[in-house]
């Protein structure tokens, strides 16, 4: 039986798309490598950064080098808008974008049938359609993604995902429910929604009466007997309404948690940023939130050294920053990404100043995530226990902490009450409640 290994890079659609090709190729056949040299290695790329493409290319070497016999696929967003840059690996024997990856076992054979590289590369403007994949896999987790819909139509200046993924498709809203209804059956109780811009769910529908958006999505889902969780990936502060947050608040398995993208502080850096909103607004939509979710988690994006960010804009992040209060945040050094148009705006910002301002925002970063974890401290929370070994086991409130109890293997997939008793570094200690406590 042939052996196959998977290396994914970046986001959780790249994860979640790893998991629905290795179904494909247990379906056909292959089993996983498990530590030994592998006959098929899939390199599943990123393009966000130029740290990115550099990954991807050493993984695609690697994975050679470990068996020099062995086929090498990579597939994903670095090999749709750098197809020339992975067709001048000779390590790559089947190239493949971010389109049709359903056929990857037949490209896989086709390549070990005539020893010549295969090649699917799918022109995204033609194109438009959800790319069908699914996750069937048994438990290995406690939580799964589900990918509701692809693309982007955002276009932020400084982004290479429209070009890598397309414009807007939204998978119908049925198959979406049967695959929670899949998951749950094999024994996940936390579903996350993912996707390229989960906000525009639905949106390139013009017939109104068959229009879905992402609420109903939610909705949808939460309605599917015997999921507990459900998470929302990244989303943008325009999708925020009173409205839309009071239905959140109705479904019972709804986690408030909430990854809303700021990437800077600055107005004047988001105006060219092509962000398509204002601190005002990001301002409004957070306090929103906190009306409806008091304890919500908010976690964001920051980008520092865009293009003649100033330190009086960068200061104005850091303010920012604290007055709203993250629970977390992911700071990047700005990376120009070729074919985008900040790559060529003037006022490049110098790479050890970027270096320096990305370590102050994490210094605040810090203090804010300790502050919000500390708040946490003698409250009772609902844990997901997901893992750990010996006699510790970690899982995540609803409002996303880490949390350690005791306990054996028998706590990994259920749901114990648990009071918060300290910090210990990022994670908060607790004790499991007994019911007649609670």
């Amino acid at each position: 039986m042939p052996t196959y290994e998977f290396h994914t890079l970046g986001c959780k659609v790249n994860q979640y798309e790893s998991e629905a090709m290795e179904a494909l190729l247990r379906q056909h056949g292959y089993r996983e490598a498990a530590g030994e040299p592998a006959d098929l290695y899939v390199i599943n790329t990123c393009t966000v950064t130029h740290v990115s493409d550099r990954k991807s290319r050493q993984q695609i070497r690697r994975m050679k080098r470990e068996n020099p016999d062995a086929v090498v696929a990579v597939v994903g967003c670095y090999s749709q808008v750098a197809p020339e840059a992975v067709e001048a690996l000779d390590e790559v024997d089947v190239l493949m974008g971010t389109k049709g990856r359903a056929k990857l076992p037949e490209l896989v054979e086709a390549f070990q049938q005539t020893g010549e590289r295969q090649v699917l590369l799918t022109d995204l403007d033609q194109d438009r359609a959800f790319d069908a994949l699914e996750i069937s896999g048994g438990l290995e987790t406690t939580r799964a993604a589900i990918k509701i819909q692809e693309g982007c139509d955002r276009y932020c200046t400084y982004c290479i995902i429209p070009y890598a993924r397309g414009h807007i498709a939204s998978r119908p809203l049925d198959d979406i429910v049967r695959e929670a209804e899949r998951l749950v059956q094999n024994g996940f109780k936390e579903l996350v929604l993912t996707g390229i811009h989960v906000a525009s769910y639905g949106k390139e529908e013009r017939d109104a009466s068959r229009r879905h958006d992402l609420l109903d999505v939610i909705e949808a889902v939460g309605r599917v007997a015997g999921v507990e969780r459900i998470r929302l990936s990244s989303m943008e502060p325009r999708w925020v309404t009173p409205e839309r947050l009071e239905r959140l608040r109705a479904i019972p398995a709804f986690c408030p948690h909430f990854h809303l993208s700021l990437q800077s502080g600055s107005d004047r850096i988001l105006e060219k940023m092509n962000r398509a909103y204002t601190t005002e607004l990001y301002r409004e939509k957070v306090a929103e939130i906190r009306r409806v979710f008091p304890e919500a988690g908010l976690t964001t994006d920051v980008i520092v050294g865009f293009p003649e960010e100033t330190e009086a804009d960068f200061r104005d992040t850091m303010d920012f920053c604290q007055e709203i209060g993250f629970s977390r945040m992911h700071i990047f050094p700005f990376s120009p990404r070729e074919g985008t148009p900040a790559a060529l705006f003037e006022g490049q910002v110098d790479p050890w100043v970027k270096k320096e301002r990305a370590r102050r925002l994490a210094e605040v970063e810090e203090a804010l995530r300790y502050g919000f974890m500390d708040r946490a401290v003698g409250q009772v929370e609902e844990v997901l226990i997901e893992g750990g070994e010996e006699e510790r086991r970690e899982g995540y409130t609803r409002n996303y902490l880490r949390v350690a109890v005791p306990g054996d293997v028998s706590l990994v997939n259920t749901v114990q009450w648990v009071c918060i008793v300290a910090r210990e570094g990022d994670v908060l200690k607790g004790e499991i409640l007994e019911a007649t406590q609670l």
